[in-house]
């Protein structure tokens, strides 16, 4: 039987045979101490790539965002995002559990916010008001189909939270997605945020981990939440040499997932059981099937052909492309769903 070609995450691949090595060779030490050299040197080369101060490795995308959100606010405040927002959809209320911090949804462009809305919602300076004190952006935006912002629409962004004393926090668990996409360096995304969250894990490939950059006071209270969160580990630069490995040699290579994704997008174009793509800008594809259709019997005549994906809402399909998925899997993803009959 053909292995299954699991396109439900980019999370799902596994370390290659050159990944495996670095983990089985890094030196290691007691992170809680801050004696892991491996660990040491991973936080200092995202600081680096980013023209960050300092950085703070942690197990997950879901801790350095609430860490990051703790470490900003008081409880009682509000902090903005999008509706499409994986702080406020996908990790467990943790905004209200870890913090005491409310959300204000606004509805963006496929997840992209405007200055001006932000601006807009910041509320007065009044005692019966939550104190606005947070905006969280996410790029790419996992729930949009990866979409991308704009830098110029950051750079306004920051300033509306200059102007008004709040701070930015980026969720980039697909940052290096937009990067390669658009041709930005992380050093301009370094410049417009307060803290960023970057993802190991996912495009990148390494089995474990996200990164939280930001000022050296910033990372040294995120070093207290991350023990309080239960984050502190002990001999994890096995884990934090496949981070390297993947920011050292994995980033440029997913302009390959994209242009899979591109493809698999073409094929969906002429499918009259499709009714709607959104638009596919990196790594993810999101299309919505006929109402005729049932997704769970979409996922499941795929799964028969060897092929894994989502269902993504009540008509909704998504498929992420990644280094475990190559040109020929993606070319009969194709070929499926254009010779499938439902």
């Amino acid at each position: 039987m053909n292995p299954m070609i699991d396109l439900r995450s980019d999370t799902v691949t596994r370390p290659s045979k050159e990944m495996y090595e670095s983990m089985m060779h890094a030196p290691l030490g007691d992170d809680v101490f801050a004696e892991d050299p491996t660990i040491n040197e991973l936080q200092q080369y995202a600081a680096d790539m980013f023209g960050m101060e300092a950085a703070l490795f942690c197990p997950s995308g879901t801790m350095t965002n609430q860490i990051a959100i703790k470490v900003h606010t008081q409880p009682g405040d509000e902090l903005i995002c999008d509706a499409y927002s994986h702080i406020y959809n996908y990790e467990g209320g943790g905004i209200a559990f870890n913090s005491g911090v409310q959300a204000k949804l606004l509805k963006g462009d496929r997840g992209r916010l405007k200055a001006a809305q932000i601006e807009e919602a910041i509320n007065p300076n009044f005692d019966w008001l939550t104190k606005t004190s947070l905006v969280c952006v996410e790029n790419t935006v996992n729930r949009a189909g990866g979409s991308i912002y704009e830098i110029n629409d950051i750079q306004q962004i920051k300033d509306v939270c200059l102007k008004h004393n709040l701070s930015l926090h980026l969720d980039g668990a697909r940052l290096f997605n937009a990067l390669v996409a658009k041709g930005q360096s992380p050093a301009e995304f370094g410049e417009l945020f307060h803290s960023i969250s970057i993802c190991l894990s996912k495009g990148l490939g390494a089995p474990a981990g996200s990164l939280l950059l930001g000022t050296k006071p910033f990372i040294s209270k995120a070093r207290r939440v991350r023990k309080v969160f239960g984050g502190g580990m002990r001999q994890a630069g096995i884990l934090a040499a496949a981070g390297l490995y993947a920011l050292k040699n994995n980033v440029s290579r997913l302009q390959e997932d994209h242009k899979n994704a591109t493809m698999i997008e073409a094929a969906l174009k002429s499918l009259s059981y499709v009714k709607l793509i959104m638009p596919v800008e990196s790594n993810i594809i999101i299309f919505d099937l006929d109402e005729r259709i049932k997704v769970d019997v979409f996922v499941q005549q795929l799964r028969q052909n060897q092929i894994l994906c989502t269902g993504f809402g009540s008509q909704s399909i998504r498929m992420v492309t990644h280094l475990d998925a190559d040109h020929h899997d993606c070319a009969k993803v194709c070929e499926v769903l254009t010779n499938s009959r439902f």
